[in-house]
């Protein structure tokens, strides 16, 4: 078909991080962009949020400004990035592109996008070893990094385990590094991850 547009019917975004809303198309010989905009369906009133012509783009609701953009220089993609995802983002988004053909006539297409911003609780966090085998000399190097998946940010604890069942921190951070390792660096580690 000739200049459909592409996107996804439905779409879910993580609170906090960031989401594509896919918008795109194959140019055609003959046919113009004119105009790109995306607008948002919520509580039934409906606002433009982004419009692109000949004079540059604009960002016309101040509570998108900073944190949406569209590719330039990216001819056929007009997907719509939105960082810093916050929950009243939740709506149905249309990216609305309108060509001019070589005779002077306009076509508009659009597509639609269902939108749902949640909150996603950190995922049990894996520990990842600087090098395989943790059997090392004393005086070498390495790091244990801490990494989980869910709604940023995630923070992270270090911790040690210490006589009698208890456990003793360390450090706050993804990562825990030994410059240069120890006897007494034996042990058991453990890590912990959480968001809001």
């Amino acid at each position: 078909a000739l200049l459909d547009l592409s996107g996804v019917h439905q779409l879910t975004g993580t609170w906090m991080g960031s989401t594509t809303i896919p918008c795109t198309y194959v140019p055609s010989e003959g046919f113009t962009q004119q105009t790109l905009s995306w607008s948002v369906e919520r509580d039934s009133s409906t606002s433009t949020i982004f419009w692109r012509d000949d004079s540059g783009d604009h960002i016309l609701l101040s509570k998108y400004r900073g944190r949406v953009s569209v590719p330039k220089n990216s001819p056929g993609d007009a997907s719509l990035l939105i960082e810093n995802l916050e929950m009243p983002d939740s709506g149905h988004y249309t990216c609305q592109v309108i060509w001019r053909s070589t005779d002077d006539s306009l076509i508009t297409r659009e597509v639609t996008t269902t939108v749902k911003v949640v909150k996603v609780a950190a995922t049990k966090p894996i520990i990842r070893a600087g090098e395989p085998g943790l059997t090392l000399p004393a005086g070498a190097s390495t790091s244990l990094t801490c990494e989980a998946s869910g709604s940023p940010p995630i923070s992270y604890r270090w911790f040690r385990s210490a006589p009698a069942g208890t456990a003793e921190l360390l450090s706050s951070g993804a990562e825990l590094a030994w410059p240069s390792l120890r006897p007494s660096d034996s042990g058991t580690y453990f890590c912990e991850a959480q968001n809001r």
